[in-house]
């Protein structure tokens, strides 16, 4: 009985309201310390955000009861594609990039999941959110420069409310780890660079 009991508390405990539909502001602060990149200035880049996701809405999680089942939605108030697109454009711009349409050379980023899973545990969970995108950087002639599969998560650890606010702190965390991964890759950056080399040649 007192097992049952405990169990009941701890279900109510993570459930967190799991029948109101929570709204969220996604976020991304742009990584400090990023130095201006030598020939960066000449280059204009075209950013672009296919959204392949099966679920093309702003629905990027659910609530959860105690007992592991899925409840009320979690929505963004920000269509997720503008979000990565900001994202990208704004680690471009801190590396002295431009952006704009008129463009030598373009990134294209196909979306195929951003979604945050709370894991429940007995006494806690975590809140897992996963990044999946490719991405695909083209000179105007439509050449491929350069291509990759970023796959990253960020992880809200120790949680006892499966809600909104945790699943936010996740899916933030994976935005920033996917441009650390993308902004960090030489390849990527050398491929921006070289277009306004070959142009000036």
């Amino acid at each position: 009985m007192k097992k049952m009991i405990l169990l009941l508390v701890v279900s109510a405990w993570l459930s967190g309201c799991a029948l109101t539909t929570d709204k969220i502001n996604l976020s991304y602060v742009p990584q400090v310390g990023v130095s201006e990149i030598q020939g960066a200035k000449d280059v204009v880049v075209d950013v672009n955000i296919n959204d392949q996701r099966q679920d093309k809405s702003n629905k990027v999680s659910c609530k959860k009861n105690g007992f592991g089942m899925e409840m009320a939605p979690i929505l963004a108030n920000e269509d997720v594609a503008i979000t990565l697109r900001r994202a990208i454009e704004q680690e471009l711009q801190s590396r002295g990039f431009k952006v704009g349409s008129q463009a030598l050379v373009s990134i294209t980023a196909d979306l195929t999941r951003f979604w945050n899973d709370h894991k429940s545990g007995f006494f806690a969970g975590d809140s897992v959110a996963d990044l999946n995108m490719s991405i695909l950087v083209k000179n105007k002639n439509g050449n491929i420069l350069y291509s990759r599969q970023i796959v990253t998560q960020g992880i809200e650890p120790n949680i006892q409310l499966m809600t909104g606010e945790n699943a936010r702190l996740a899916l933030d965390k994976a935005l920033a780890n996917g441009m650390k991964l993308l902004f960090d890759d030489s390849a990527f950056i050398t491929a921006l660079i070289e277009v306004s080399k070959k142009t000036a040649s």
